[in-house]
């Protein structure tokens, strides 16, 4: 028997297609009173699950550029985008055929200082800002979850020793 789950192990590792990568954006602001921090979710136009603003690579953008411009198009918002990734997650995308392909979302920090009136998939999807908590109770994505816990917590450290010397600190 051990050998028959090693064939079949072996011969879906043959046929696995391999993995995809998208570029996601974690929108984020502080409040100015609190400092507490607020991320912004979208709602996906085929299922309507909490998500954030991904998408695939795009050409001559990079990665964090890409990420920014899906913020744009899909929340309508802008801002400065960190260069790094914060981390990212696994999610199986359904794709138009019924077929799911796996992804891994690189995510990039992107802090807002632009809510746009007009954006290209306005009144596509619902779009609401909450706290990280909040956030990650929505997601249904483990490493989603996990990535806007962790976020919530270096945003806040950040902050502390930055309003103690007069700046910001947000990234």
């Amino acid at each position: 028997m051990n050998i028959l789950n090693r064939i079949a192990s072996d011969v879906q590792l043959m046929f696995r297609r391999p993995m995809r990568e998208q570029y996601g954006a974690l929108c984020y602001r502080l409040k100015k009173r609190s400092s507490a921090v607020e991320v912004l979710l979208i709602t996906s136009r085929d299922t309507g699950r909490w998500v954030i603003p991904k998408g695939w690579p795009m050409d001559g953008k990079s990665a964090a550029a890409a990420a920014a411009r899906e913020a744009w198009e899909e929340a309508g918002v802008k801002g400065k985008v960190a260069d790094a990734s914060i981390g990212s997650y696994h999610y199986l995308k359904g794709m138009p055929e019924g077929l799911k392909v796996d992804c891994r979302v690189r995510v990039f920090a992107l802090e807002v200082d632009d809510i746009c009136k007009n954006f290209p998939e306005k009144g596509e999807r619902r779009a609401e800002w909450v706290d990280c908590t909040e956030a990650a109770a929505r997601v249904h994505e483990p490493g989603l979850k996990a990535l806007l816990l962790a976020f919530e917590q270096k945003i806040l450290a950040d902050v502390a020793p930055a309003a103690k010397n007069g700046t910001t600190g947000a990234q």
